[in-house]
Order: structure tokens, then sequence, then C-alpha cells
């Protein structure tokens, strides 16, 4: 087995601490998620580890589970968009035609207005849910999943055991499930990180602006915006979710350039 990288490891071991407290944020919390346990804006001490906010509750605890509704609406949508845009992207790839022409064409559409825009538009409108935050993230996200899956599976497409299979009658529904999507895993899933960083971000911008997870759910995107007058008082309690979002992203950034750098090495050796 070759050596992860320092780099590699780094993020798989972040991006392993920050899935842990998510799935069991209920158990490591010092506080519940609304409790007042301090005072305002207190300094980081031995029974406040990153100190308190604008109203006096624990960050460290509201950090955590704020991670655990940004990571579980992220992941989310991620799945979404990437089951929603590889179906349709290997579907417009196998049957060509008016079929990829109409995808194209939608996506294409899609795309020409940027995705915060039309998230904001669209969730000014509808109630604002989790399921319906997922859902608009999904969709939206979902072009560009699209995009890449078409582009990796018209490759594919033209390769002799996919000919051989269309000759032996096979359905196209067969095809996309055990000749393509087998033989496009790779990239896609180096493209999985990237995109849920991308979800995690997206999520923190609604909710910095209003239109993300609303109270009494808290997320990190929305402790920034609840705690972001602080800064003008010299207090950092802004700043400790922000810093868990840039290092989440980094994190799997690296675990994702990773990824892809051996997917790539191991096609150069197969191709020597």
């Amino acid at each position: 087995m070759r050596r992860i990288p320092l780099s590699a490891l780094f993020g798989l071991v972040m991006t392993g601490a920050f899935l842990f407290c998510a799935v069991f944020a209920q158990w490591i919390a010092p506080y519940p998620l609304d409790a007042v346990t301090g005072k305002v804006w207190e300094s980081p001490s031995a029974e406040f580890w990153l100190g308190t906010d604008t109203i006096g509750r624990d960050i460290l605890s509201r950090m955590i589970y704020g991670g655990q509704i940004t990571i579980f609406v992220a992941l989310a949508s991620s799945l979404l968009s990437f089951g929603m845009g590889a179906f349709f992207g290997f579907l417009a790839a196998v049957r060509g035609g008016w079929i990829d022409q109409v995808l194209s064409r939608l996506v294409d559409v899609l795309m020409a207005v940027p995705s915060l825009i039309v998230a904001l538009v669209v969730l000014s409108v509808l109630p604002i849910s989790l399921t319906v935050l997922i859902l608009v993230m999904g969709v939206l996200d979902a072009t560009r999943v699209f995009r890449l899956s078409r582009a990796v599976a018209m490759d594919i497409a033209v390769m002799d055991y996919v000919e051989a299979a269309k000759l032996r009658g096979e359905k196209q529904t067969w095809i996309i499930f055990r000749e393509i999507l087998p033989n496009a895993l790779s990239p896609l899933v180096a493209e999985f990180g990237l995109r849920f960083i991308f979800a995690v971000l997206f999520i923190s911008t609604l909710s910095f602006l209003g239109l993300g997870i609303q109270p009494p759910l808290a997320d990190w995107g929305g402790m920034v915006k609840e705690n972001k007058d602080g800064l003008i008082y010299g207090k950092a309690a802004a700043l400790m979710p922000a810093l868990a979002i840039a290092v989440l992203a980094i994190s799997v950034n690296l675990v994702a350039d990773w990824v892809l750098s051996r997917t790539t090495s191991l096609k150069g050796g197969r191709g020597a």
C-alpha cells in the first residue's frame, strides 16, 4: 500500500472528527442547544471553552449542534444532487439525440443565473424548512453534476464493452448502472467532496442572509450572523463558527485532492 500523504492524513482526521461530533452531538455537547448558561460574550474559560455568545449561550455546544445541522443539510443535498445529476447525465450521454439536447439546454438555462440568486428568490416565496433547503440546494447543484457526469459518460459510452452490451440487447438502465457507473465512480467521488463543501458554504451563506436554517435550530452561518456585532467590541464569538467552516472546507478538499491524484496515478499506471 502506498503511504497516505501528510496533507491527506490531516484531512481524513479532521473530516472524521467533524463527522464524529455531528453524529454524537447530543452526547458530547456540554450544554443544551439554547441553554443560557453564562453572561453575554464571556471570554474562553474552563467552564466555557470557547466563551459565550450574544445572549450567554455556550459557543462550543452551539457549534457542535450547528455542525450537526450544517453537515446533515450539506450531505443530504449533495447526495440528492449527485443522484439526479449523475442519472440524467448518464441518460443524456447514452440516449443522445433530442433527449441530450433538451436536458443540456435546460441545464444551461439553470446555470445561466447564479445559484445564490435563484435560491434567494425561491426561498423568499416558499416556507423555509430543512426539506425545502435540501431540495433547492440539491436541484441547483445537480446542474454541475450533470455536466461532469455527461462528459465522463460520453467518453465511456464509446468503449468496446459498452458497444458490446448494446449489441447484446441490454437495456439502457442496465448499461448505465452496470457499465458506465462503475467506471465513472472515481471522478464522481472526487467531485462529491468538492460539491459537499460547496453545499456547506452555500447553506452557511443562506443562513447568514436569514434564509437558511431558522431558529430554534442553529448552524454555523447563522452563528456568524448572531455574533457578528461582537467583533466591534473585540469579541471572537463570530470567528469560531467561521473557523469551523474554513477547517472543514480545507480538510475535505485535501481528501478530495488525494483521491483524485490517486485515481489519476492508477489510470496512468494501467495505461503504461
